[in-house]
């Protein structure tokens, strides 16, 4: 199977049949051997129905039903852990997204990159609620992870196979994955793409997904940062915050033995207490991490490590 492509479905009964034929005409051209596999993410409407009828005259559709809405995430989770492809191609099932880019993103696949991300430059959506808050949000990622994009949220990126396998999707983590591929020494490259006015259906995005995406950013984070060595992070907190602790404790008795301020009546003291007790619990939380990263290394076999190749080595 030459590439795979994956598309999370939640009420999108208007769209799924034009969306099948716009991907089936843009690869008609070439002679590629594709799946294509929608995830209806527990719709009400009749999306499934449509596409169940869709898929009885093209065996290359295949169709995975999830029991409830778990949200695109996991839809396109699932999507990933079904595809047989070299390839994986993820896409929204709302039309916004256009399938003649998909050749365009194996091209550049072909170059030598890992991830070929989608820029939706022309995007057309609200400039208000959508751009603004997308700018900001792929700026701050960009400087979070290091891998600089100018647009996370385009569903539409090309992965090769072996970059996917070691990423598991939690949350709103599947815009993250160029940057968790890049943790694995995934090489990324980006591209401009199409993008379309919704034409049927309503966007299940809003503005309230952006305390989901600080939150999972800060995940991310560590995942890219710490996630081997938590004591480096929590370590360097508590240490700080116990120097703190000591100069304040040591401000307390300067002003107790020679400025004879009643220590029981100083401030300072109750703040000494605190900085020394979260210095301590920030260590002793460093300790449990690097227990838990043991753990969770050690017991799946799982190495620090991704090789990319070997010579001669059999």
């Amino acid at each position: 199977m030459d590439f795979s492509i994956v598309v999370p479905i939640y009420n999108e009964q208007d769209n799924v049949e034009a969306l099948y034929r716009a991907i089936t005409s843009a690869l008609s051209a070439a002679d590629w051997n594709y799946e294509i596999i929608m995830v209806d993410d527990g719709s009400s409407d009749a999306s499934f129905v449509r596409l169940q009828q869709l898929a009885v005259t093209d065996e290359r559709l295949k169709i995975i039903r999830l029991r409830r809405n778990f949200g695109q995430t996991a839809a396109m989770s699932a999507g990933f852990d079904a595809a047989s492809g070299k390839v994986i191609i993820p896409m929204d099932g709302d039309l916004q997204n256009d399938p003649v880019d998909i050749p365009r993103l194996l091209n550049k696949l072909d170059e030598g990159y890992d991830v070929v991300s989608g820029w939706r430059s022309d995007r057309k959506d609200t400039f208000i609620t959508r751009k603004i808050p997308s700018i900001l949000a792929n700026a701050l990622i960009s400087s979070f992870t290091g891998v600089h994009l100018h647009d996370y949220g385009c569903t539409l990126k090309a992965y090769r196979r072996e970059v996917l396998d070691g990423v598991n999707l939690y949350g709103e983590m599947h815009r993250f994955v160029p940057a968790l591929a890049s943790q694995v020494g995934a090489r990324v490259a980006e591209l401009p793409v199409k993008h379309h006015q919704r034409l049927h259906g309503q966007s299940k995005y809003g503005i309230s997904r952006t305390l989901r995406v600080i939150l999972d950013l800060m995940t991310v984070k560590f995942l890219l940062s710490y996630s081997t060595k938590p004591i480096q992070l929590f370590g360097r907190w508590g240490f700080y915050t116990l120097m703190a602790g000591c100069a304040s404790g040591a401000a307390t008795v300067y002003m107790k033995v020679f400025e004879h301020y009643s220590m029981n009546r100083n401030p300072l003291l109750i703040l000494t207490a605190f900085l020394l007790f979260m210095g301590i619990q920030f260590i002793v939380l460093g300790l449990l991490g690097e227990l838990n990263a043991r753990t969770y290394y050690e017991a799946q076999g799982k190495p620090i490590y991704v090789v990319r190749e070997k010579i001669n080595l059999g």
